[in-house]
C-alpha cells in the first residue's frame, strides 16, 4: 500500500520506517527543509536505537523516501497519516492542535480518490470531528474517512513497540476505512497483535486514559517511597510484593525523581483541560500532576540533606534526559534538579551517554563532561538521575578516590546500600531509609 506520513518527529519517523520494513511504499512529508535534507543523507534527528539502521535499509530498497512537498504523496496515497507535533499550548495546558489542523488543510486539497486520512498525533477527544469538517470544507468533493490511530511508542523501544504491540487501536465506523488499516497493519498478524476498532472519539480517549493510569502508577510508588524512607519500609520490596498481584503489575513501580518526556506530563495536562472543558473533575489526575511537579523540584532538597550546604559545592550528575536509550530532554527531571541546586549555590558539572547536545539548549550554564570518572573528579557528591546502563557498573573505588566527598544521591536505585557502604560511600537512595529503624 502508499502511505504518506505527513511529520517527521519522533512518531512520524518510527512509524514511517517501519510501515516500510513491512513492504509498504512510505514517504515522509516535514517542511522542514533542512531536516529533509538530513533524512536523505542518511542522518537521523533524534536518538532511538536501531532507527538508523532501519531507515538506511528501508531507503536502500526504495521503499522510503523524504520530501517537503505533500503534493505527490497525499495523491497517490491509499493512507495518510497526520503525526505533527501537538504541544502543550501557552498558558492554559490545552493540547496545541495548530499543526494538525494546518496539515489537514493541506492535506484536503490535493487528495484523489479514495483515501484514508489518520491522526496519528495524540489529539483531544473530537479533534478527528475538527479534521474531518476542515476537510469536507476545503474540498467538498473529497471522497475520504478520517480515522484515530493512536501510538502507544516508548521512547528508547519504539521500533520493538512498533512491531510486538500490545494493541493496536483503530477508530472509526467506516467499514471502508477499516478495512484500509486493517491492510496496512496486516503484517503484524504474524504476531497475533491484537486490533481493536472503536468509534472515533474512543480511540483518542484510548490514548489519553492510557498516559495518564501510567502516569498515576509512577506517582502512586514515588508516594509510598516517600512513607517507606520514614517506615524504614523498602520500596523495591513493596513494589514486587504489590507487583506480582496481577490485578496491579510490577511495570511503571519504580520509584524515582519524577515522570517526564513528551507524552505524560503534556498528556496528563490536556487531559485535565479536556475533562475541565466537559465540567468534569479529574480529580485523581489532577494529584499525579501536582505531585510529580513538587517531586522533580524537591530531589535538589534531598542532594543538599545528603552532602550538606552546597553553597560552592561540586555536584557531578550522571544522567539527564528523562529516560535512558534517547536524546529527550522534555520536562526530564534532571532540568529542576540542577536548576534546584544551581539557587543553592552549587557548582555542577554533568554527564549522559548522549543527551549533552539536547541537554546544553536547557542548561547551558552548567559544565560538561566526556565521562562519568571525569564528572565525578573532586566532585563533593555524585547524583544519578537517569539509570543508563552504563552507570550501573561503575568502578566504585575509583570514583570514591576521584571524589572530594564520597556522597552518591542515588535517584533511581540502581545500587544496593549495603555495597555502598562496603565501598565507604555515604549514599542516599529513594524510598529506602538510610538507617534500618528499630
Amino acid at each position: 500500500m502508499r502511505i504518506a506520513m505527513i511529520g517527521t518527529g519522533y512518531v512520524g519517523l518510527v512509524s514511517g520506517a517501519c510501515f516500510a520494513d513491512f513492504g509498504h511504499q512510505v514517504t515522509c512529508v516535514d517542511k522542514d527543509a533542512g531536516k529533509i535534507e538530513a533524512l536523505r543523507r542518511g542522518e537521523i534527528p533524534i536518538f532511538e536505537p536501531g532507527l538508523d539502521e532501519l531507515v538506511a535499509s528501508n531507503v536502500k530498497a526504495k521503499r522510503l523516501d523524504f520530501t517537503t512537498d505533500l503534493t505527490a504523496p497525499v495523491a497517490e496515497a491509499d493512507a495518510v497519516f497526520i503525526a505533527v507535533g501537538t504541544p502543550s499550548r501557552r498558558g492554559d495546558g490545552h493540547a496545541d492542535l495548530t499543526y494538525v489542523y494546518s496539515a489537514a488543510r493541506e492535506i484536503a486539497a490535493v487528495l484523489s480518490g479514495f483515501t484514508v486520512v489518520v491522526t496519528k498525533s495524540t489529539v483531544p477527544v473530537g479533534t478527528g470531528d475538527e479534521v474531518e469538517r476542515l476537510i469536507r470544507e476545503a474540498n467538498p468533493s473529497a471522497d475520504v474517512v478520517v480515522a484515530s490511530n493512536p501510538e502507544f511508542l516508548r521512547e528508547g523501544a519504539a521500533i520493538r513497540d512498533f512491531k510486538f504491540p500490545d494493541r493496536i487501536v483503530v477508530g472509526t465506523d467506516d467499514e471502508r476505512g477499516r478495512k484500509v488499516l486493517g491492510d496496512v497493519y496486516r503484517p503484524l498478524s504474524l504476531n497475533q497483535a491484537p486490533v481493536m476498532y472503536t468509534a472515533r472519539r474512543t480511540a483518542e480517549l484510548i490514548k489519553y486514559a492510557a498516559n495518564a493510569f501510567l502516569a498515576t502508577k509512577i506517582t502512586f510508588i514515588n508516594e509510598i517511597a516517600d512513607l517507606s524512607e520514614k517506615v524504614g519500609a523498602d520500596v523495591q520490596q513493596v513494589a514486587r510484593g504489590i507487583g506480582l498481584d496481577n490485578r496491579i503489575g510490577p511495570k511503571f513501580l519504580h520509584a524515582g525523581p519524577g515522570f517526564g518526556g513528551s507524552c505524560f506530563p503534556k498528556d496528563t495536562r490536556a487531559l485535565v483541560k479536556i475533562a475541565q472543558d466537559h465540567d468534569v473533575q479529574l480529580r485523581i489526575v489532577e494529584a499525579v500532576l501536582g505531585v510529580n511537579d513538587i517531586r522533580k523540584r524537591a530531589m535538589a532538597r534531598k542532594v543538599s540533606n545528603a552532602a550538606g550546604n552546597l553553597r560552592g559545592k561540586t555536584v557531578a550528575v550522571l544522567g539527564l534526559t528523562f529516560k535512558p536509550d534517547t536524546d529527550d530532554m522534555r520536562e526530564a527531571p534532571s532540568i529542576p534538579l540542577v536548576t534546584g541546586l544551581l539557587d543553592m549555590g552549587a557548582k555542577v558539572r554533568a554527564h549522559d551517554p548522549v543527551g549533552m547536545e539536547q541537554a546544553k539548549k536547557e542548561l547551558p550554564e552548567i559544565a560538561y563532561c566526556d565521562d562519568p570518572y571525569e564528572c565525578v573528579k573532586g566532585a563533593d557528591a555524585m547524583v544519578i538521575v537517569t539509570e543508563w546502563v552504563q552507570y550501573r557498573a561503575l568502578d566504585l573505588d575509583r570514583i570514591k578516590g576521584a571524589m572530594a566527598q564520597p556522597v552518591v544521591v542515588d535517584l533511581r536505585n540502581i545500587y544496593r546500600p549495603e555495597d555502598m557502604a562496603a565501598h565507604g560511600f555515604t549514599y542516599e537512595s529513594v524510598g529506602r531509609a538510610s538507617e534500618p529503624l528499630v
